[in-house]
């Protein structure tokens, strides 16, 4: 990692950049590809959706305007869809967008923040730049996220937590009677702020109700409209919270934040495209089911996923993960390594379309075969 002199803020020096995802364009240009299958960046493969299309479409006749009335209508309908009040919901172009702007609203250097060991790295890296403290707390054994010991480490200079849920990169869903009770317990002067990116491929029924704390505890509720509406290139995020809260972070983030043609396509997935959505999503649990038997054929353990996207540690005897993906990649696959979150015989793959899983099983087969 580069060095910077002492013009640049001193915290920069103890921040990673984020690692994102290969690119299909890098890899087939790399390997002399004609085709590539990018299954590395839990992107939705069936979106954008119909109306959601057309309305950004549209909107490119109107970007010579800010887009005032539209960020102000899609509040309403986030607000309507979440039993809350406009003043409870802002917006960020991303959650990554917002996790950074809560960054700046709370942390203080010297404040002392937690997170999962093994996590969305973007938590710490925000707040390192902050100059908190970072605290990492290893998952269990089982993927979870180990609540007695984020119990144990609060202490009165303990400003945020952050949580996942379900996890990234394990896909998993933390227990909701552990974490209700977890929640109970938090003081009353520790912000929660919870990422729900992948809540709406988990089971409504298991995933724990963070709204119903909103006005009663300290916490911060971002999703997304990357995921399960698929417009990740749009970049839409939404956070969810007490008005004092949402104030606040208006006040940090920069007015107007995101775009017109995005806040069209978001404001009509709501409106008209829940259908295809909801029809994209059973595919999607579907596929992700498959996946997860013809991994447990080739040898793979699989963490059980609540989102689109499985966490699969390889077969004993295997090459590292590492090696895996670099494999797959010269054969025009992308997943994801997932060494850099301490599991070096981890892979995570996306669930993409029928044909695209059936093609990295493919590839992955003649991979762990040698051929």
């Amino acid at each position: 990692m580069a060095k910077f002199d002492a013009t640049f803020r001193n915290e920069v020096n103890v921040t990673q950049p984020y690692i994102q995802g290969e690119t299909e364009d890098e890899v087939a240009r790399k390997y002399h590809l004609n085709k590539v299958v990018k299954l590395g960046s839990n992107e939705n493969p069936y979106a954008p959706y119909y109306h959601s299309k057309n309305a950004m479409i549209r909107s490119i006749s109107t970007l010579n305007r800010y887009p005032e009335d539209d960020f102000v209508n899609l509040i309403q309908l986030l607000a309507d869809e979440n039993g809350l009040k406009p003043e409870n919901v802002a917006l960020g172009s991303g959650a990554g967008n917002i996790i950074e702007t809560v960054a700046k609203m709370f942390i203080n250097t010297g404040d002392e923040v937690l997170i999962a060991k093994q996590s969305y790295r973007l938590y710490r890296e925000v707040s390192k730049l902050m100059g908190a403290k970072v605290i990492e707390i290893p998952l269990t054994a089982d993927y979870q996220f180990d609540l007695d010991e984020f119990q144990q480490q609060i202490t009165n200079k303990t400003k945020l937590i952050w949580i996942c849920n379900p996890n990234n990169p394990t896909g998993t869903l933390t227990d909701a009677a552990k974490l209700e009770a977890f929640m109970d317990q938090v003081p009353d002067d520790v912000w929660v702020i919870v990422d729900e990116a992948y809540a709406q491929f988990a089971d409504h029924l298991s995933l724990a109700n963070f709204i119903r704390y909103i006005g009663h505890k300290r916490v911060m509720v971002v999703r997304t409209f990357s995921k399960y509406y698929g417009l990740a290139g749009a970049r839409m995020g939404y956070v969810l919270a007490d008005a004092h809260a949402i104030q606040a972070y208006d006040t940090v983030t920069e007015p107007l934040n995101t775009s017109r043609t995005a806040i069209a396509g978001a404001a009509a997935a709501l409106q008209f495209d829940q259908a295809e959505a909801d029809a994209a999503r059973k595919k999607i649990l579907g596929d992700r089911e498959g996946l997860v038997e013809s991994l447990g054929l080739l040898g793979f353990s699989v963490a059980p996923s609540q989102a689109n996207f499985v966490f699969a540690k390889l077969p004993d005897g295997a090459p590292s993960a590492t090696q895996v993906c670099n494999e797959l990649m010269k054969r025009g696959v992308i997943i994801r390594d997932c060494t850099p979150w301490g599991y070096a015989d981890h892979i995570r793959i996306t669930i993409g379309t029928h044909q695209e899983l059936e093609t990295l099983l493919s590839q992955m087969t003649a991979v762990l075969s040698g051929h």
